[in-house]
């Protein structure tokens, strides 16, 4: 596979795990089932938004990495790649955790029935049933880091932008000196200066040559 399109392909598979996670993060995670006592009888429901308020804001800027994957030079790549494993990382640690200690779910069953502290939600809650968005969430932030992980090993083989750039840069100028008939400046010789003819004359007849004789 060539480096253009191992590039592409590690692009891609980032942008794949930030969209994941975007979706998970605007998705029904956890469906609350309050106990009688309660006195509320419909399931209460908390999106991922809610239950992981850090997912959509990774999520971006996971988006954020896959351009500068796009656009960074070799060495930039190194560190972009760290990065980008850290943010995977803390992808999956987002979508991670407990519904019972989930301050989403505390939140909103103390909405629903304005009741609260830790204790006494919990005692509220029967049974709560979670989606299968936060496990997609979490391959998201998997696939985040293991696109940054190939972006470290195969950055080397990835075309670089900006030789390329200063290479067509300095063809450009090449072909305007030559359309313009002139030579690059550096080959170009210094112009003749009015006064040096004359200074060459007189020369010439203090050596007792006439200069108007030819």
């Amino acid at each position: 596979m060539t480096g253009g399109r191992l590039k592409l392909l590690t692009i891609a598979v980032v942008v794949v795990g930030a969209v994941l996670g975007l979706a998970g993060a605007t998705q029904t995670w956890f469906t609350v089932t309050l106990t009688k006592a309660s006195g509320h009888a419909t399931p209460i429901t908390v999106s991922g938004s809610d239950a992981s308020p850090a997912l959509t804001a990774l999520s971006l800027a996971a988006l954020a990495l896959a351009l500068a994957f796009a656009i960074a030079g070799r060495l930039a790549r190194i560190v972009v790649g760290v990065v980008g494993v850290v943010l995977g990382a803390c992808v999956v640690i987002a979508a991670v955790g407990d519904p019972l200690r989930s301050t989403g779910v505390r939140d909103a069953v103390s909405k629903a029935t304005g009741i609260t502290g830790n204790a006494s939600v919990r005692a509220l809650i029967d049974h709560i049933a979670t989606s299968a968005w936060p496990t997609l969430a979490i391959v998201g932030g998997v696939i985040i880091a293991l696109g940054s992980l190939a972006a470290l090993v195969t950055g080397g083989r990835w075309p670089g932008g900006s030789r390329r750039y200063d290479a067509a840069r300095g063809n450009g100028a090449l072909r305007f000196e030559e359309a313009d008939g002139r030579a690059p400046a550096a080959r170009r010789k210094p112009a003749e200066r009015p006064g040096d003819s004359a200074v060459d004359d007189w020369d010439e007849l203090t050596r007792g040559d006439d200069p108007t004789a030819d």
